[in-house]
């Protein structure tokens, strides 16, 4: 597994977990995958630090604790108002740790001179000690997760020695903004993958070389601008005489 020079290693860990089977979703009914999507992986580490200077990519996770689910009744909300019933399928008592690295978004030339590898780098890793930026949930928002630091591989983990094989499963989305392939670009991607676990590890691909019969074009996107003449640039003006992102924490 290669470790990139910006790589990142942290644990994420909560008492329940929904990452949701998308076919369970349509009869109101939600069913947790047994494992983490790339997505969610991406969407935790994004609430730690994320500027749209970089691109965070999820290379690898590690299954800590054994897989096991509970199903718990839930009333949730009907689109024509009241309540409805539903039972839904979590995850228990899940922990996870995470390898993953950025690269600069390069569909965002206006933010180049905000490419300094060394200050987001350190800024990720101090987030990450301090448990995150924002609120991190585990595939949903009743499933409240929490951050710290790790080293990868390090400890025991429930599958340690496991090799196996998931079934075909949802993985990622691609925005416009972050789309590295010129057909992609103006859509909103689904991405479709099947993983493989060996000794307890999925190592995850890019979802750019997903293969193109795995991808789905959703609708057309355009790309959120971030500009000086925009009211979207605060926050990004270390560059131009203002405050240090490194102390804004």
């Amino acid at each position: 597994m290669q470790k990139h020079r910006n790589t990142v290693e942290f644990c994420v860990y909560g008492k329940n977990a929904l990452f949701s089977d998308v076919l369970t979703r349509v009869g109101g009914e939600k069913f947790s995958y047994s494992i983490p999507t790339y997505e969610a992986l991406k969407g935790c580490l994004q609430s730690v630090y994320w500027k749209p200077t970089i691109t965070w990519y999820i290379d690898a996770v590690r299954i800590m604790n054994p897989i096991k689910t509970v199903r718990k009744g839930i009333r949730p909300i009907k689109y024509d108002g009241g309540n409805d019933l539903a039972y839904y399928n979590y995850l228990e008592n899940v922990r996870y740790q995470v390898r993953a690295h950025f690269e600069w978004n390069l569909n965002r030339p206006e933010l180049e001179q905000d490419r300094n590898e060394h200050k987001h780098h350190n800024i990720a890793r101090r987030m990450i000690e301090r448990g995150g930026r924002r609120d991190i949930f585990l595939g949903t928002r009743e499933c409240q997760g929490y951050v710290e630091p790790c080293i990868f591989g390090e400890g025991k983990g429930a599958y340690d020695g496991v090799d196996m094989d998931l079934a075909f499963m949802y993985y990622a989305m691609i925005y416009p903004d972050e789309a590295e392939k010129d057909e992609d670009k103006d859509f909103m991607t689904v991405c479709f993958f099947k993983p493989e676990m060996k000794n307890g590890i999925i190592e995850f691909v890019r979802p750019s070389d997903i293969p193109s019969e795995h991808k789905r074009h959703i609708k057309k996107m355009e790309i959120k601008k971030f500009g000086k003449d925009l009211d979207n640039f605060s926050g990004l003006c270390e560059f131009e005489g203002g405050e240090s992102d490194e102390l804004d924490e």
